[in-house]
């Protein structure tokens, strides 16, 4: 249970990893327009920085969201889940989860 619990936290930190590459981009975009407005004889020298650094970001995006989805084809369906909450009883369900916050507290 706790695997699953782990499973679904990082495919939904990978999903954030591709909103904070998609943020640097704009911070990217941003100051290159700014740098070349203030310097417009090296314009074409910024723009193929600009260029590969966005290739780059574009590149850890696409990983991020690919992993993203192979992680969550490794999740079990919903309803799966459910029948397990409905089939466990309620006071094995808050041992389990009291053991999981020790576990947590201990490290």
């Amino acid at each position: 249970m706790i695997y699953f619990g782990l499973l679904a936290l990082a495919v939904s930190m990978l999903a954030f990893g591709a909103l904070g590459c998609g943020i640097g981009q704009g911070r990217v975009v941003g100051s290159a327009v700014e740098a070349m407005a203030r310097q417009p004889a090296m314009a074409g020298k910024i723009q193929l920085a600009m260029l590969i650094g966005l290739a780059f970001i574009e590149s850890l995006t696409i990983y991020s969201l690919m992993m993203s989805f192979i992680l969550l084809g490794k999740l079990p369906q919903t309803q799966d889940v459910l029948e397990l909450f409905k089939q466990t009883p309620k006071q094995e369900l808050l041992s389990s989860a009291g053991e999981f916050v020790r576990t947590l507290a201990k490290k």
